[in-house]
């Protein structure tokens, strides 16, 4: 016998998120490994301690990058849409189901004008990156290529070993670019 097709769209339930993501999830472990306490160091003086509405907390606006960056999402509308609907990065950003989610604006807004031309974007990579050194997760022994085909400079006695530093700068560019070509097809200005 063919069963028909259930609608349960409207069903009210109680379900808390934690029941909600998988004991297992690759968020689960960062949230378990990694302290994002120190967001709140490095952003104090970027706030004002006793004037104006209360903010997102910077820890939020910082791991809603941090899921951008992880996931390879290139667009701050495009992340906020995915917060929205993903309950494993509302469980991440210590969101409920019915939380509403930063608007990308809010995001945009702290790239490009309360963090602008500080050291706090690097100072957080730099951070992350040493507590999942210290926790094993990663360790910069083995750098993976895409296979892009380059000039390979094979020199034996102009070879020089340095240790390249790793930068935020270019998923914060990205994001800048999609941003301004966002703004160009709605015929805003830069």
């Amino acid at each position: 016998m063919q069963g028909a097709a259930k609608n349960h769209r409207n069903v009210a339930v109680t379900v808390t998120i934690e029941d909600l993501v998988p004991k297992d999830h690759f968020l689960r472990t960062i949230d378990a490994l990694i302290d994002f306490s120190f967001v709140n160091d490095i952003t104090a003086k970027h706030y004002c301690p006793d004037n104006g509405r209360p903010s997102i907390p910077p820890v939020t606006l910082f791991k809603y990058l941090f899921i951008g960056y992880l996931y390879g999402i290139r667009s701050e509308r495009q992340l906020e849409t995915e917060v929205k609907s993903n309950m494993a990065f509302r469980w991440f950003l210590g969101l409920s189901p019915t939380d509403p989610v930063p608007h990308h604006s809010t995001i945009s807004f702290n790239r490009h004008k309360r963090f602008r031309d500080t050291a706090v974007f690097e100072r957080f990579f730099e951070e992350t990156v040493r507590q999942a050194q210290e926790h094993r997760l990663v360790d910069g022994r083995i750098l993976l290529s895409d296979s892009t085909h380059v000039k390979a400079n094979a020199n034996k006695n102009k070879f020089v070993r340095q240790a390249k530093q790793a930068k935020v700068a270019p998923y914060l560019e990205e994001l800048e670019q999609a941003v301004q070509q966002d703004r160009e097809a709605h015929g805003k200005k830069h």
